[in-house]
């Protein structure tokens, strides 16, 4: 991906330029929306101060966890942006991130759906999990379906042998590839991917064999992430809306409709030879005895597997990356494993016990948080955060990057030092606000618990297995850490490693 996103928007606007003899005439209705909001809202979160028409949208840049970052330490915690006519909220402290997402969340946990998104807001509540516009009733039947089905304590345990068998499989496959350049985040994408399937579908939907960032699953899915994090002209100028001037959305579309045909067939056959009332299988037999539809099943089936597939591929590359260049922990890991797994096989209940490696995986979160700004939040009613005003309707935003590097609360912030972990009660289980990878309150990420003992589990394997070497034999301790915002904060560069076994 040799664009970023903000770069991918200059090349668009070329093939628009009617966009802008549009903007021209409409400059002065614009300006007016821009300024009478500010005029309403004299308690407005500090920020920069607007450019007419545009807004702060310039002050973004290509990375924007970070000039919001930057833009927090010269106005505070709380700050408001004007993107186009969209106000933007975002609370860079701990102390910001609990009223946003525990005092306030009631008003606070409705869903910002970008115009990318191919499905209108009435359609969103009744298919939606993630971008439900609101946490109405039909949300919170499919939320608990999730928890029960999927991710509580019970079904968990119950798909342990799933999640052993897979990793296994993907232990082979690196075996069988000794002395390969291999991909980490493609393989582990496809190995995540292989998990949810079966859990979904009980059957494998992706290959590990897949190679090359053209044509492989990840690519696939890293296609949609970059179209969803594309700066859209009719997210920040909504009298456009309809007119989808980038083509973002007829894009995101395609896509999707892409991701659905890899299990089309099984939901097709399933449905035919479906009884009711019979033992459920797996969660496409839990959507038919609930009476879902194919619209139903598609949508929340891409929902699970956009939010659980490239969060932790990215997370284990992110974890590989920081334990192969610290040589000291490394060997503390090293150390752990060697006392602890004793045989062949390593099994779930094994990797529970290693806090080491435990802290290097909360460590690896708190520099590497897979969505550095989670998933945009809107704000249902007008609120009071900090003492200023939350106007209904605006875009709200936790930069838990920030929060996570925040010198008041870490020492050494940027050093990664997992023994900052070991004794602690900070968790990310949405309890501890200056550690909130995976969010807090009514939209906490349900497959937290499974998404912990994957990355455990996966982890735990390629270094146990495994020793790790660059390709060329170039120096571990130079790798290039460099990230990229595309909604899910991924490396700028793959990391290619060369496996060799272990005896």
């Amino acid at each position: 991906m040799s664009q970023t996103s903000w770069e991918k928007l200059s090349s668009r606007v070329s093939s628009v330029e009617v966009l802008f003899l549009l903007l021209l005439p409409l400059a002065f209705i614009i300006l007016k929306k821009i300024i009478r909001p500010c005029s309403k809202s004299k308690h407005l979160p500090p920020g920069p101060k607007p450019w007419p028409i545009v807004g702060n949208l310039l002050q973004m840049g290509n990375q924007p966890h970070v000039s919001l970052a930057e833009i927090a330490k010269v106005h505070g915690p709380l700050i408001s942006l004007r993107l186009g006519t969209q106000l933007l909220v975002v609370g860079s402290s701990a102390e910001a991130a609990t009223e946003i997402l525990k005092t306030h969340d009631r008003f606070l946990s409705g869903r910002h759906v970008p115009q990318v998104i191919p499905r209108d807001s009435h359609v969103l509540r009744r298919l939606a999990l993630i971008w439900s516009p609101e946490c109405m009733d039909t949300w919170r039947l499919l939320r608990g379906l999730c928890r029960a089905e999927l991710f509580s304590a019970k079904a968990i345990e119950s798909n342990a042998s799933l999640r052993e068998k897979k990793v296994g499989e993907l232990m082979d496959f690196l075996g069988a590839r000794e002395g390969e350049v291999v991909s980490i985040g493609e393989v582990v994408f496809s190995t995540v991917f292989n998990t949810i399937s079966n859990l979904l579908f009980s059957n494998d939907l992706a290959r590990l064999e897949e190679k090359g960032m053209t044509s492989g699953l990840k690519s696939h899915v890293q296609k949609m992430m970059v179209v969803l994090a594309t700066p859209n002209m009719a997210d920040f100028y909504p009298i456009f809306a309809g007119l989808y001037p980038q083509r973002l959305r007829r894009e995101l579309s395609e896509l999707i409709e892409g991701t659905f045909a890899r299990w089309t067939i099984n939901v097709k056959e399933r449905r035919s030879s479906y009884v009711h009332d019979s033992p459920k299988r797996d969660f496409l037999d839990v959507f038919l005895a609930n009476g879902f539809d194919d619209d139903q099943i598609n949508w929340i089936s891409a929902e699970l597997f956009s939010a659980g597939t490239d969060t932790i591929a990215t997370t284990l590359e992110w974890a590989m990356s920081e334990l192969l260049r610290n040589k000291e922990v490394m060997k503390k890991v090293d150390e752990e494993l060697e006392r602890e797994l004793t045989k062949n096989t390593i099994s779930e209940s094994d990797v529970s016990q290693l806090p080491y490696l435990n802290a290097c995986i909360k460590e690896t979160l708190r520099l590497h948080p897979p969505v550095p700004l989670l998933v945009p939040h809107r704000a249902t009613e007008t609120c009071e955060v900090m003492n200023y005003t939350v106007p209904k309707d605006s875009q709200v935003v936790v930069n838990v990057w920030a929060i996570s590097r925040d010198p008041s609360i870490w020492e050494d912030p940027l050093s990664f030092k997992p023994e900052r972990f070991l004794g602690s009660n900070l968790d990310f289980k949405g309890n501890s606000y200056e550690f909130l990878p995976f969010g807090a309150g009514r939209r906490l990420c349900p497959g937290l618990p499974m998404a912990n003992k994957l990355i455990l589990l996966i982890l735990a394997s390629l270094l146990r297995r495994f020793d790790w070497s660059r390709p060329n034999g170039e120096d571990l301790a130079k790798l290039d850490m460099k990230d990229n915002f595309c909604v899910v904060l991924q490396k700028e560069q793959p990391l290619l490693l060369v496996p060799k076994k272990r005896l």
